[in-house]
């Protein structure tokens, strides 16, 4: 299988030679897909074996409760791994489904062969091994701040919570989110009427200006 400059950009290949990047994808069982929009990668309820690498495209992690009450987990990029942390637990059943936003290309690993050195010995296993759990550790951090916002109590102090953080990342006043309005209001948990006349409410306050998914932060709210 071909070793793609893309696939040097992710970080779980980073230390690693692209000459050897053919033995590399070889070793790990690596597989490239191709899904539709809103199709399914991985669903909740079914076992972690492979981690997913986005090559192309958007996918998000879903939530789903028993009301049938979508949360959006996580958002991934291209070059970003996906369900590494249930695949390395090899849990059982998947606490979240995977799903792709837009028409997306995913190269799938085996993890049991991630983690385990081949017949071989080869030595890109280690770093590797390395590059996996320093992804891991990064996505728990993010699953932490996304718990942080949510537990705030209400809409407001969610919404501007999850702006500040999203304004320090970038370092600037403009940026941009990557969700929609719907996809905002998963992620944080809220009815998404609520979530607009929140917004609405700060435009007119002069806290914050958007357009689609860019937001532009002007000043402090009082109660921040």
């Amino acid at each position: 299988m071909h070793f793609s400059d893309e696939l040097l950009m992710c970080p779980l290949f980073w230390g690693i030679e692209k000459k050897d990047g053919e033995a590399v994808l070889g070793c790990l069982g690596a597989r490239r897909m191709r899904y539709k929009k809103g199709e399914i990668i991985f669903a909740e309820g079914e076992p972690a074996r492979d981690v997913g690498i986005l090559l192309k495209g958007q996918v998000q992690l879903i939530r789903t409760d028993y009301f049938g009450n979508r949360s959006i987990m996580m958002h991934i990029h291209p070059g970003q791994l996906f369900a590494e942390s249930f695949a390395c637990a090899r849990a059982e059943k998947l606490p979240v489904s995977v799903m792709a936003t837009e028409e997306a290309e995913v190269m799938l690993l085996d993890c049991q062969r991630v983690l385990s050195s081949c017949c071989k010995a080869c030595e890109f296993h280690s770093k590797i091994i390395f590059n996996l759990l320093k992804i891991v550790a990064e996505k728990n951090l993010a699953l932490h701040q996304k718990a942080m916002i949510c537990a705030k109590r209400s809409t407001r102090e969610k919404l501007m919570a999850y702006l500040l953080l999203r304004a320090k990342e970038a370092g600037k006043a403009d940026f941009s989110i990557p969700f929609d309005r719907q996809g905002l209001a998963d992620y944080l948990e809220v009815d998404r009427s609520g979530l607009s006349a929140e917004m609405s409410k700060l435009k007119k306050e002069g806290i914050l200006d958007y357009y689609k998914n860019n937001f532009r932060l002007l000043r402090m709210a009082r109660d921040e």
